[in-house]
């Protein structure tokens, strides 16, 4: 079996791309063979203008890596760990207390890093990523395990480095943060890109989600018969939630016309909406299935 196979990326310069897809994917993968942990059997890739297999050295001199877990050491401050990592990667001192107030950590400077939060823990890691600026960041599942709190933190971080030019290659299996983060993303599937896009386009795909609640779940089926109706789509039934949507890709459907259907349908509702896609809707739509509960993908670099 292959790790990757048939995975085509190409990432402009000052861009982030997200990378989506479910545990297994081969995302983790992807990302070792482009910082030069892991030599590809067959295949190439191209960092930064270097080869990953010809030019090694070349790629590492131009990259930074963030993995999943936060790598830096816990009985070290925060400032020990960058000056550490800046005399090994031979940078000027000084970084380190430009790193320290650009990622916010000033103030815990001189705490163990075993006594920060998952968040402060995961802004030193990039900070000591960025002791010598990178080409190239790749930041892989940077979020994982992380609470809403502490991924907003790393957020605005990686948007703070995309506005400064640095070219990004996320890998999440988090929809809403390839939403909020990414320029581009791609959905892969099967071992292969199953569509790439801006989130707008990618949600363009699917047209808009029309949901309906109503007040008594003995409605639900001749709620569902009005929206197949109106969308043309088979809709999705939440008995729990009391709920029924579809996907409409009809640019004339309104939210007044719904609920006037409904009326006439005698159906009694509670709430309705007409909305943007998710993320999530539109990785089921192009896939068959949702991320969290998709089978294992391969993937190639």
């Amino acid at each position: 079996m292959h790790a990757l196979r048939g995975l085509d990326l190409a990432v402009p310069e000052g861009t982030v791309c997200g990378v989506l897809g479910p545990n297994g994917a081969g995302k983790t993968t992807a990302v070792r063979v482009l910082t030069t942990l892991v030599s590809p059997d067959s295949g190439s890739a191209t960092v930064a203008g270097c080869d990953v297999v010809r030019d090694p050295a070349g790629v590492r001199a131009r990259i930074a890596v963030t993995g999943q877990y936060a790598s830096v050491d816990g009985d070290l401050t925060g400032a020990e760990n960058l000056r550490l990592f800046a005399r090994l990667l031979r940078a000027p001192r000084s970084r380190t207390g430009e790193l320290l107030e650009r990622f916010g950590l000033a103030d815990a400077a001189d705490r163990p890093a075993r006594t920060y939060s998952g968040g402060m823990r995961r802004r030193l890691d990039l900070a000591a990523s960025l002791i010598v600026p990178p080409k190239v960041l790749f930041l892989d599942e940077p979020t994982t395990g992380l609470d809403p709190r502490s991924r907003n933190e790393i957020w605005d971080a990686v948007r703070g480095l995309a506005s400064q030019g640095t070219t990004v290659l996320l890998t999440t299996q988090y929809l809403e943060e390839a939403d909020r983060l990414s320029d581009e993303i791609v959905l892969i599937d099967d071992g292969q890109v199953a569509q790439r896009g801006t989130p707008a386009e990618l949600k363009a795909l699917i047209g808009h989600y029309a949901e309906v609640t109503v007040a008594d779940a003995t409605a639900l089926n001749a709620a569902a018969a009005v929206l197949d109706r109106l969308t043309g789509s088979a809709p999705v039934l939440d008995p729990e939630r009391r709920t029924v949507g579809a996907v409409t890709t009809d640019t004339t459907l309104t939210l007044p016309r719904i609920v006037r259907e409904a009326d006439a349908a005698g159906v009694p509702l509670l709430d309705a909406s007409l909305r943007p896609p998710s993320l999530d809707e539109v990785f089921l739509r192009l896939t068959g299935r949702a991320p969290a509960t998709a089978s294992r993908l391969e993937t190639t670099a």
